[in-house]
């Protein structure tokens, strides 16, 4: 492209990061990687009610922990500034003065119970509301004296209303609409504000961006979007609207389905790398029915033709799927540093534990474990077994593994083998178990079941010869006894 490519996100501090404004940021990010261009943040905050510092933090550190990172923004800078619009007041007064001047806009001193009346009037001649233009041939000195008598008022462009306009949108091709539909609409409030349109637009001049890649949402604002380029005098962006996001049930993505924001993600456990992935498949196909793609992969691939048109839609089983898999790509090393202060919490180790021998165990652990755990959490609640005594033991088990006659004494002659089992490992333990069974003449499953189910409580899990050789030969051999204890004495504690 000749054209530096300059693309921007422009979010407002008004909530959370939310998984679709996320998905645009890094569809943005990717065009401006794969064209060697530049990612702008720009905070819209003009709408000081509901604007938040909080949100406005909540923004940035979503943004970072996702690593969609920009290259200029409100906290590192750069040539175009300031980057949140509450600071750039002065440039808009200095666009709306030009476009007064140049009678491009004009004020309109229309009361509230007025526009009421005109939108109640196209209703029943079956007309789309639009403003009428009554203060649009006002003279200039009539809006001078009204303007001085302290009359309140807002500012309004003039549209044009024969023709159409034509957005040339790179994902959906050319989108037509008909001036008739636009009309002089507000670009200055009555509290002395730019709307969004307004600032928006001049922002994108005044920063030179020369891609808006933004939501589907936006493709009806966008006709408006461009009167108000031309009116500033500036060649229109290149536009592209991405697809929505819906529900599976093809309604509106909320609450309801489930989380929405980034932080609400991050608490659940889901990691950035799963998580961008995730977003990159809302509404784009790398080919070739890949579904693994990392972020160098994705710039590489990214291409806006590419994208979608149609809405994507939410499925929160492939983002726990994708979460998984980036999940067991770590190193054991980094999953022990994140579940540390859980298992720090569950008085499973000491905060400042050092004994060699006791971190390179519970290292191994966590890499046993985290083969068939999909996040943090489930890592930390499948470690358990290895650290805490059988309390409770799975109902449906105790009711199919431990109704046998011969449970308990088969549970203490397994203890008792085991006691004596040598070197402790695996593949030895596994060699004497499968003996046992042939001396003791019963199925496999009469005895690894309920062999499992005494030293961990639970029904299912790991390889019960792996299991065994971590639990270590006493406690192995001692959760066997107990068992057949409280098997013996009808004394077994269900969960």
């Amino acid at each position: 492209m000749a054209q530096e490519v300059r693309v921007r996100f422009a979010p407002s501090p008004t909530g959370a990061l939310h998984i679709g404004g996320a998905r645009t940021a890094y569809f943005n990010w990717l065009f401006a990687r794969k064209h060697g261009g530049k990612f702008v943040l720009r905070i819209d905050d003009t709408d000081r009610a509901r604007s938040t510092e909080a949100s406005y933090q909540q923004i940035l550190e979503g943004l970072r922990w996702l690593g969609i990172l920009w290259d200029e923004g409100p906290d590192v800078g750069g040539p175009y500034g300031p980057y949140r619009q509450s600071e750039r007041m002065d440039i808009y007064r200095r666009h709306l003065d030009r476009l007064l001047a140049e009678d491009k806009a004009y004020p309109c001193f229309c009361t509230p119970e007025e526009l009421a009346r005109d939108r109640e009037a196209a209703q029943r001649e079956g007309k789309p509301p639009r403003y009428v233009g009554r203060c649009r041939h006002l003279s200039p000195e009539e809006r001078s004296r009204r303007i001085a008598a302290g009359e309140p008022h807002v500012y309004r462009i003039r549209s044009r209303f024969e023709g159409e306009t034509v957005v040339h949108d790179l994902i959906r091709g050319d989108v037509a609409f008909a001036n008739s539909e636009i009309d002089d609409f507000i670009i200055w409030k009555a509290d002395d504000t730019p709307t969004y349109h307004f600032a928006s637009c001049v922002d994108d001049v005044e920063m030179k961006i020369s891609h808006v890649i933004r939501a589907e949402e936006h493709l009806s604002n966008t006709p408006r979007h461009i009167v108000l380029f031309e009116a500033l005098g500036a060649e229109p962006p290149a536009f592209a609207h991405v697809p929505m996001i819906l529900a599976p049930d093809r309604s509106k993505l909320s609450k309801r389905h489930g989380a929405t924001s980034v932080s609400e993600y991050r608490d659940m456990g889901i990691l950035p790398e799963a998580l961008v992935n995730y977003l990159l498949l809302l509404g784009f196909s790398p080919g070739d029915d890949r579904e693994i793609v990392d972020r160098e992969t994705a710039i590489q691939l990214f291409d806006l033709e590419k994208v979608a048109k149609h809405a994507a839609i939410y499925d929160v089983k492939k983002l726990e799927w994708l979460n998984a898999h980036y999940f067991r790509q770590q190193s054991p090393e980094a999953v022990m540093d994140e579940a540390w202060p859980q298992l720090v919490e569950r008085g499973y180790v000491a905060e400042d534990e050092c004994r060699r021998e006791v971190l390179m165990w519970v290292r191994t652990v966590i890499a046993f474990v985290q083969t068939r755990s999909r996040n943090l959490q489930e890592l930390v609640d499948g470690v358990r077994p290895y650290f805490e005594p059988v309390r409770a033991y799975d109902e449906k088990g105790v009711r199919k593994h431990f109704a046998h006659p011969e449970t308990a004494s088969r549970l203490r002659t397994v203890a008792d083998r085991l006691a004596g089992v040598a070197p402790f490992l695996a593949p030895v333990i596994e060699r004497e178990f499968r003996r046992w069974i042939e001396e003791m003449g019963v199925k496999s499953g009469e005895l690894i079941h309920p062999v499992r189910l005494a030293i961990t409580g639970l029904t299912v899990g790991p390889g019960l010869f792996d299991v065994i050789a971590l639990v270590g030969r006493d406690e192995a051999v001692r959760r066997l006894r107990e068992t057949a204890d409280r098997v013996e004495a009808g004394e077994v504690v269900t969960a």
